[in-house]
């Protein structure tokens, strides 16, 4: 073809794809390198389309909620269906995770009622009691939020305030309701498993459970009129394998049980003053490392000692030089050795949040439980530079996941356990066998 002939078509060419190109989003993470942009979500779902910019590790992120509307609008209604998850105990991980997996198992059940979870108080003067009295939803969380997030983006479930509220649940004002208590993993063949695994039926749990629901033999059917109530039996965690339902719902899912305002603030003042101790350390960057040292007396048998844990934690503190530390513990006689070998080993100051609290802020402090103190803690080790803690510790495992979620946002990957990790956080630990090291945490916990 003779040039001239050429000439027009390859600038025509030349301008569409300068034109489409100006046309494509570019992504606003600032700690990403590839400078691409995300894809956008389902337009049906009505996702607003600037949710790359959102740093979802942050405890007061936006609620993306389209990933919740999704799965809330793939599961088959039951009317009637009520599920209560309050069977729970333990520190922030087990507490959040309890709730998770209750709710995440009442999705797809089908459920169109749930009763705002209670939370079980740890004892105060034995932190391995974790069967005392129940609190309220606000003992750690926005229950607002909660139930805002239900109402808009699953429409189809009524949320209650508690059991009397259920509407026909009893036949007498001072009668107590029936409760069915199930366990998940109960539904489908398991032969052969380790009573550990995780539920490898969840895409067939909601299909036979409402079959066992609607079967005579064990109750009536719900309805309207004649509810149904379900609870799980205790110890039902880590069992939904998070990743299933893809990576928007995992990095999103958590922030339902979003914390209170109170505990939150204290944790900002906490890690504002951080901040500003450590610029005046290490030129105005405000660095410091995140430690959390689990040695309290309720600690199990089979977790790194203390002096495998501060071997490790100072082993980075030097590879890295933090000038100082952020320290989360509850053993205030492993605190102050701590920071005697953290200042000798690696010339590091250690300090906890009690330090970094005064007048009213440590009056607040110092009114909350051991439990509500350590969601101030997490808030603190979110915004640290690199945080490291100890394996099979929910609390630490949680922080790492949660601190994961600045790789990717939205669409952030599983993290690899026994590496390097992200380079955020490492966890002293064994990684050699996936029950008995519980890896298993990592695949069954909602950041």
């Amino acid at each position: 073809m003779p040039r001239r002939n050429i000439v027009v078509p390859t600038v025509c060419i030349v301008v569409l794809i300068a034109v489409w190109g100006f046309r494509l989003p570019h992504s606003s993470f600032q700690w990403l390198d590839t400078g691409g942009g995300y894809a956008s979500p389902p337009s049906s779902l009505g996702a607003p389309m600037t949710e790359d910019n959102v740093d979802l590790s942050d405890p007061e992120a936006p609620f993306i909620g389209w990933p919740l509307q999704r799965v809330c609008e793939e599961t088959t209604y039951v009317d009637g269906l009520v599920f209560i998850c309050d069977n729970n105990s333990g520190g922030l991980g087990n507490i959040r995770n309890y709730i998770q997996t209750c709710l995440r198992y009442a999705l797809e059940a089908g459920a169109t009622g749930l009763v705002v979870p209670r939370i079980r108080r740890r004892s105060d003067t034995d932190l391995a009691n974790l069967f005392t009295d129940y609190k309220p939803f606000s003992y750690m969380f926005d229950e607002q939020h909660f139930k805002h997030a239900f109402r808009t983006y699953c429409p189809k479930i009524t949320i209650y305030d508690q059991l009397s509220h259920i509407p026909h649940a009893t036949s007498a004002p001072d009668e107590e309701p029936r409760i069915d208590e199930i366990v998940p993993k109960e539904f489908g063949n398991r032969a052969g498993c380790d009573w550990k695994d995780q539920n490898r039926h969840t895409d067939r749990f909601g299909d036979r459970f409402r079959a066992w629901l609607s079967d005579p033999a064990h109750g009536h059917p719900p309805e309207k009129q004649q509810p149904r109530l379900i609870r799980f039996k205790w110890g039902v965690l880590w069992d939904w394998q998070i990743y299933r339902d893809g990576p928007e719902f995992a990095a999103t899912f958590g922030s339902i049980l979003k914390f209170n305002e109170e505990l939150l603030r204290l944790g900002k003042t906490a890690l504002k003053n951080m901040r500003s101790m450590a610029q005046s350390k290490s030129a105005d960057r405000g660095d410091f490392l995140g430690v959390h040292l689990r040695t309290e007396n309720d600690a199990m048998g089979f977790w790194p000692t203390y002096d495998v844990q501060a071997g490790g934690y100072l082993q980075k503190a030097q590879e890295k030089a933090f000038p100082v530390a952020y320290l989360a513990t509850g053993n205030a006689t492993e605190a102050q050795k701590f920071a005697g070998q953290a200042l000798e080993i690696a010339r590091m100051q250690v300090v906890t949040k009690a330090e970094l609290l005064t007048g009213s802020d440590l009056e607040a402090l110092n009114a909350l439980t051991w439990d509500q103190q350590g969601l101030v803690d997490f808030v603190v080790l979110l915004g640290s530079t690199y945080f490291v803690g100890t394996m099979p510790s929910s609390f630490s495992v949680y922080t790492a996941m949660k601190r994961h979620l600045k790789t990717g946002g939205l669409y952030t990957r599983p993290y690899k356990t026994g590496t390097v990790g992200d380079g955020l956080s490492y966890l002293v630990g064994n990684y050699n066998q996936y029950w008995e090291d519980w890896l298993f945490m990592w695949d069954g916990m909602w950041p």
